[in-house]
């Protein structure tokens, strides 16, 4: 089934900033976030529970949907923003406006724990989300050059995405040779596993799925790849895509342990099709964004992975 594009973002469009996890602090992030967008030239509105506290959640399950549901439903809003990640997205995604979303599909960004949200947007509408910098996390105060770019050229181009690409000074690692082409899924790493075998995952099978981890010791990121070995998962994909796994340490290095390193070598050969590594997204400030729902195209020998179409309407 064909991917749903968004209609591209303009200059003089509204944009509404969501706390669907935790909540940005301090608030003047969610200002300063304001600040950056309207410099561009957007409007914003931001939603009525954006910077509430209710102990690691911006508000009550039923507080963060009804913000997000309330920009699905505004016919004003064009695009929506997370503000950040955190924790608490898979908890309101059974109560999300899917079929809203549906007939007035609009531009959805964030990352992080923000992964379910777009999964679940992709299973229930098809609708093309992006994976990339928050306003309150990355845009807030003096972003990445390159990760800006990377960003509103995706948001705001009716071209072609073309080639995904680090920057020079930033190698692709090949860990299988091949080339495939399928459907660009994923993001965190943990929140992929926690929306899979439910009604929020889309399928896998015959995707390119693109992965990152952050905070997490190697024998976590050992047991999530292995409920993807076992669930039948890795064998199944077209292609693989590693991202940045962020502060993935040993909790004591005196004791014996395996580097992420040595773990994603070794599961990389249980995925029939091409797979890289050292893609650069992920928690990093340097980052590419992902255009989740579109056919990409992974040639592991040249080091290529590209996208023949625009992933805005």
């Amino acid at each position: 089934m064909t991917a749903i594009k968004p209609p591209r973002l303009r200059k003089g469009d509204i944009i509404g900033l969501v706390s669907p996890a935790s909540t940005p602090t301090p608030e003047e992030k969610i200002q300063r976030s304001v600040r950056y967008l309207e410099g561009l030239g957007f409007k914003v509105k931001v939603g009525a529970h954006a910077s509430k506290v209710f102990g690691y959640l911006a508000g009550t399950d039923e507080e963060r949907a009804a913000d997000l549901n309330a920009m699905i439903r505004d016919p004003e809003v064009k695009a929506i923003f997370a503000l950040r990640g955190g924790y608490g997205t898979p908890r309101i995604l059974p109560a999300i406006d899917y079929r809203a979303l549906s007939r007035r599909p609009k531009i959805i960004s964030g990352f992080s724990d923000i992964t379910a949200l777009q999964l679940a947007i992709y299973r229930k509408c098809r609708l093309v989300t992006f994976s990339g910098p928050m306003p309150a996390v990355e845009f807030w105060k003096n972003p990445d050059a390159y990760a800006e770019e990377n960003f509103w050229r995706l948001l705001t181009s009716k071209a072609a995405v073309g080639k995904i690409e680090n920057p020079s000074e930033q190698n692709l690692v090949v860990h299988r040779e091949g080339k495939a082409s399928g459907v660009l899924l994923g993001g965190n790493l943990a929140l992929v596993l926690s929306t899979l075998a439910t009604p929020f995952m889309p399928s896998l099978r015959k995707a390119v799925l693109v992965v990152e981890e952050v905070g997490e010791y190697p024998y976590r990121v050992d047991r999530l790849f292995a409920q993807l070995r076992n669930a039948g998962v890795l064998k199944n994909l077209a292609g693989l895509l590693l991202g940045q796994f962020t502060d993935c340490e040993p909790k004591d290095p005196k004791q014996p342990y395996l580097t992420v390193a040595q773990l994603l070598a070794e599961y990389a050969q249980m995925v029939k099709g091409p797979v890289l590594g050292n893609l650069l997204y992920g928690h990093v400030p340097k980052k590419l964004t992902m255009p989740f729902g579109l056919v990409a195209t992974v040639d592991a020998r040249n080091g290529l992975i590209e996208m023949r179409e625009s992933a805005v309407a």
